[in-house]
């Protein structure tokens, strides 16, 4: 039964969430909500993991969240059910690609499309600032053995590091590095301040 739940619950991210890997993360915060399956801390950690690995980000956050899951025939189902709303897609374009290639109606839904992508981008982009930047709790000691844990509204370490980062880029020495670089450093100061 949790393998036709995966399968079905990735097939609906993998067929709303039109504009790449970043437009999944709306979807499977909803989706964690729903099922429990993962944290708001996890799916921070599995942008954090696909960002990094190779591959499209959407397909390495399924695989994640359906090895957790189901193992790994779970992590096979959550992909398949990723992907096969495109292939679906692009079959059925396929087909009728060169009767409507030059139709206004169909350029008129990509042109549509476009803002609602980009909607989906913005709203992850948010969720991912609040999740890395805002609303970290800490553990403070008040009395010898005694600790309780304090929300605080910014994290300012991981503040710092974004700032850090985003000065890099735009630095003439440093502009010219690739972007694994800045992703290796950030995971390195990450793991040494325990960000």
């Amino acid at each position: 039964m949790i393998y036709l739940r995966l399968f079905y619950e990735f097939f609906k991210v993998g067929l709303f969430s039109i504009g790449g890997g970043l437009a999944t993360i709306p979807f499977l915060s909803d989706m964690g909500g729903r099922t429990g399956w993962f944290s708001a801390g996890e799916l921070a950690n599995m942008i954090a993991v696909s960002e990094a690995t190779p591959g499209p980000m959407g397909v390495n956050m399924a695989t994640y969240v359906g090895f957790h899951t189901g193992g790994v025939p779970g992590a096979v189902v959550a992909t398949l059910g990723l992907v096969c709303p495109a292939i679906i897609i692009i079959a059925i374009i396929a087909g009728f690609l060169k009767k409507f290639r030059e139709s206004r109606s169909v350029e008129a839904v990509f042109y549509g499309i476009r803002p609602a992508s980009t909607g989906l981008i913005a709203a992850a982009l948010a969720e991912v600032c609040v999740i890395a930047l805002m609303f970290h709790e800490t553990g403070v000691e008040t009395a010898p053995g005694e600790f309780v844990t304090r929300t605080e509204l910014f994290y300012w370490p991981a503040i710092a590091l974004a700032a850090a980062v985003f000065v890099g880029l735009r630095l003439p020495g440093l502009k010219k590095l690739h972007p694994v670089v800045f992703i290796a450093v950030s995971a390195l100061v990450g793991i040494v301040f325990q960000l």
